[in-house]
């Protein structure tokens, strides 16, 4: 078959295609602009040993690479991405470019700085966490009102933001991995509590140990499986195996590692939990969700969880840091089948409004329509 061309060019700037929500949502959307007949541009600050792979093979350029001529000291780094940016863009030209998190989306709009060059801008996570200082954020406010479009993961994000970045912003949901858009699993069901996610404070894995303490015993058959890794260098693994012994829970708890094909490994458990301080769109639970497990989770900054959990409807919300009210909500769950069942069944579900070819396509209307609106604006 002959390729398509539109002879338009797209440009996705973020960290690096490491195995995380935005990077994944980024190598989506190259999938399906690809197949639209884009030319597909990838700027990243890095290339990682782990990361996603596209299909096809993608024109990239790295920006930590293209800065080691730039002058020595962090200033002179800092300074010189928005100006290598702007070197990259004027060569190769996109028709627009899509950034993704943080310092990243401020470096684009340092960078187009008097270009017509559309900008669409994706926040990720909580803004308070994205743009933690008065000044990134200040900044944020002030260089966001030029983008043609930004796109957030919930209104709460969004209304953290000027009333002139609100202006000319959507709230789009991320895709589920096609892994997870099929149907839900009827066979005989383990007697696990599963958490999913890297091992670090914020994902708070220490209130689930905490909690399933209180109430293991009622439960003898019952085990916690916890899949993820810390960062490299990080003791929180041993920490958590510590807490676990202290606990005297350390023979029911098993620490799995980072695995891939984790639907296959959590869809036949009894119990999600995600227990985060806070998150963006957490993808961890949408895809247990999708998967049609019962859930339970934190009611975390900056919205995420509420936005697609209805409590007692097709999960259960529970306080952030709030260990008894996980003890509740497990001691609920892991005493009542026919309620696994009913919560399980209701967020499969998900998995209908979340697969990656509608949410593309969301995607694709709404970059598309921005950058209309912005040319148009600028004629």
């Amino acid at each position: 078959m002959k390729e398509k061309k539109t002879g338009k060019k797209i440009a996705f700037l973020i960290n690096s295609l490491g195995k995380g929500g935005a990077e994944r949502v980024a190598v989506n959307l190259a999938e399906h602009f690809r197949s639209l007949g884009y030319e597909i541009l990838l700027v990243t600050s890095r290339r990682l040993p782990e990361e996603y792979e596209l299909s096809f093979p993608a024109r990239r350029r790295l920006l930590e690479e293209e800065l080691s001529h730039m002058p020595p000291g962090r200033a002179g780094r800092i300074m010189g991405r928005p100006l290598k940016l702007r070197q990259i863009w004027k060569q190769e030209r996109p028709d627009v470019i899509v950034s993704f998190i943080g310092k990243m989306n401020l470096y684009a709009m340092l960078s187009v700085s008097r270009m017509s060059v559309p900008v669409i801008l994706s926040v990720r996570s909580d803004p308070a966490r994205e743009y933690p200082s008065r000044l990134q954020m200040g900044m944020a406010n002030l260089l966001f009102q030029k983008a043609a479009g930004v796109v957030f993961q919930t209104e709460d994000a969004k209304r953290a933001f000027s009333a002139g970045v609100q202006a000319h912003a959507s709230v789009l949901p991320n895709a589920l991995d096609e892994s997870f858009v099929r149907p839900r699993f009827t066979g005989k069901r383990e007697a696990r509590i599963v958490m999913v996610g890297r091992l670090d404070t914020n994902k708070n894995h220490a209130m689930l140990l905490r909690a399933f303490a209180r109430l293991h015993k009622n439960y003898p058959e019952v085990r916690v499986a916890l899949y993820g890794a810390g960062l490299p260098g990080s003791d929180t693994e041993p920490a958590l195996r510590s807490l676990a012994a202290e606990l005297g829970i350390g023979e029911k708890v098993d620490f799995m590692g980072r695995q891939n094909h984790i639907r296959e490994k959590i869809e036949d458990a009894w119990v999600f939990v995600l227990a985060s301080d806070y998150e963006g769109m957490p993808n961890a639970l949408l895809e247990a969700m999708a998967t049609g497990l019962a859930v339970i989770s934190t009611d975390c900054p900056c919205g995420g969880p509420r936005s697609v959990i209805r409590d007692g409807e097709n999960g259960i919300l529970i306080p952030v840091g709030d260990e008894m009210a996980l003890m509740r909500a497990l001691d609920r769950l892991l005493g009542d089948e026919a309620l696994r069942e009913r919560l399980g069944r209701e967020a499969a579900k998900l998995a209908v409004e979340l697969s990656p070819e509608k949410v593309c396509r969301l995607w694709q209307e709404e970059i598309e329509g921005r950058v209309k609106d912005y040319v148009g604006g600028k004629s």
